[in-house]
């Protein structure tokens, strides 16, 4: 199984720009598609985005669309995700996860075997 820790919450203002980290370790980086999920207080945890090994291909929720944006580092064994234009609804922990299937940019949690331990944006109003 591969190691994943979050890094780069924090609180930023609505309408600013935040980017977070995932550092992978332990077993080959580029065997994994990645992906980051979030949940916010008494939700459940959603889908935010996903990359694929190479990061030629990326997959994105509806409401992050055209305001996020993933990408991966291979060489740093690293996945980023840089949100920009943030509304106070975007207020959650986010969780970066690994898929095992590298190929793959799925939204479905059920696919990710290695999840991190989170990290918490907040975005003021």
């Amino acid at each position: 199984q591969v190691q994943l820790v979050e890094s780069g919450g924090g609180l930023v203002q609505a309408g600013g720009s935040l980017s977070i980290s995932c550092a992978a370790s332990g077993r080959t980086f580029t065997s994994y598609a990645m992906g980051w999920f979030r949940q916010a207080l008494g939700k459940e945890r959603e889908f935010v985005a996903a990359i694929d090994w190479s990061g030629g291909r990326t997959n994105y929720a509806d409401s992050v669309k055209g305001r996020f944006t993933i990408s991966r580092d291979n060489a740093k064994n690293t996945v980023y995700l840089r949100m920009d234009s943030l509304k106070p609804e975007d207020t959650a922990v986010y969780y970066c996860a690994a898929d095992g299937v590298r190929n793959r940019v799925t939204k479905d949690p059920a696919a990710f075997g290695s999840w991190g331990q989170g990290t918490q944006v907040t975005v003021s109003s």
